[in-house]
């Protein structure tokens, strides 16, 4: 797929395969390939949002000056 998917379509993406594997109506294989293209989209997703967060800590201050923000690990 040479097509660069958004942050939005990977998330629905990943949630049509999670609600596919919760039906467990699906073949062994099928699942694996599923689960994992499940966890490399989760991989990206966490990338995207690990890159928006430290973009947005660092956010201009009152007087025009960079001013990091402290970044919390949940």
């Amino acid at each position: 797929m040479s097509e660069q998917l958004t942050f939005e379509e990977k998330l629905q993406q990943l949630e049509t395969i999670v609600s596919q594997l919760e039906k467990g109506d699906r073949p062994l294989e099928t699942a694996l390939v599923d689960f994992q293209t499940g966890v490399g989209l989760v991989k990206d997703l966490q990338k995207t949002l690990k890159n928006a967060e430290e973009t947005l800590a660092k956010v201009m201050d009152d007087n025009g000056e960079l001013s990091d923000l402290e970044l919390t690990n949940d």
